[in-house]
């Protein structure tokens, strides 16, 4: 597995990152340390997970395991900003959050600091000033070598990174947004301000919930008991069956299976090579529920896709551009 360097900065990372939300949750502990054992003989050493993430469950297996590795052969990511509790201060940004946060975090990972450490969505109700200053407090302190942010838009991600230059505070280093085949509003706004800014992207769920894992066929009339797909529907999340069983998403299929029976890959190995050959990408976060989907996931990794493959995906999966975008598109 090749490295890479998180946007500007001189760490470097594997190309694929290890995402911990299914641990503790649809994978076992004895499973998820089994991926982390196979993520770093295939060479990974960039794993992000988050406080929420099962209610800190997930970092407690990741902690658990960290106790047998030389801490400093990882690079470990974080985030704060959701719930964790019922009481007023167990949510947000704030500075009293924050720093609760990553204490109970940095206890949970057996670690005494955070390489990488990520506010999980903007914060209304928190001075944008108190969240940039505390973050750059934790910098200072050591607990915390690096900050980013995911799920911001584009005039938050750059308001913060000028706000950070103006006050001379830690500014962040990359963002994890929402990107893949079908997903591809990161290049409105947050793509060309990671371009400009130096900004490293660590792209969450680029096979959207099993979409593009070739599971799916445009004769289905629904999805299959069990997987991610079904759940969104019962769960109220985003990858359901009703807004992507249109005709853009079985071109894009249609497309990486094409490609998948050229290259010899599978479509997902296909459609996560796609994302880490686009602009600005350090690594898309690979997560699975079983060993064999994980396996596949590896398998994005030391080849490439070639210009012509890549040229009939984007296309094959470029969507009609919104105003004002449309007038800025020659």
């Amino acid at each position: 597995m090749d490295y890479r360097s998180m946007g500007k900065t001189g760490l470097k990372v594997s190309e694929l990152c290890l995402g911990a939300m299914t641990f503790g949750r649809e994978s076992t502990e004895e499973i998820s340390i089994t991926m982390l054992n196979r993520f770093v003989e295939a060479g990974g050493n960039f794993i992000d997970t988050a406080d929420v993430y099962s209610q800190g469950v997930s970092e407690e297996i990741l902690g658990r395991w960290l106790q047998g590795q030389r801490r400093d052969d990882f690079v470990i990511a974080t985030k704060v900003r959701f719930p964790m509790g019922d009481r007023p201060n167990d949510v947000g940004l704030s500075r009293k959050h924050i720093l609760a946060g990553v204490e109970s975090s940095l206890r949970r990972l057996n670690t005494d600091y955070i390489d990488l450490y990520q506010v999980h969505m903007w914060d209304k109700n928190t001075p944008l000033e108190e969240t940039l200053r505390t973050l750059d407090g934790l910098v200072q302190s050591g607990k915390v070598r690096y900050i980013g942010a995911s799920n911001f838009t584009g005039w938050q991600l750059q308001k913060a990174i000028d706000l950070s230059r103006q006050m001379g505070w830690e500014p962040f280093t990359c963002l994890q947004p929402l990107y893949n085949l079908l997903d591809r509003e990161l290049e409105w706004e947050l793509m060309p301000v990671c371009q400009n800014e130096g900004v490293g992207i660590i792209p969450w769920s680029p096979l959207r919930g099993g979409w593009l894992s070739g599971k799916y066929r445009r004769e289905m009339t629904g999805p299959q008991a069990g997987t991610r797909v079904k759940q969104a529907e019962e769960m109220g999340w985003s990858e359901t069956w009703s807004v992507y069983n249109n005709e853009h998403t079985w071109t894009v299929i249609d497309t990486l299976l094409a490609v998948g029976a050229e290259t010899g890959k599978s479509p997902a190995q296909v459609a996560l090579n796609w994302v880490l050959q686009r602009p600005s990408v350090t690594a898309p976060i690979i997560g699975a529920r079983t060993m064999t989907q994980f396996e596949d996931n590896l398998g994005a990794a030391g080849w490439a896709l070639t210009p012509d493959q890549m040229e009939r995906l984007d296309t094959a999966s470029a969507k009609r551009l919104p105003y004002p975008y449309d007038l800025q598109s020659g």
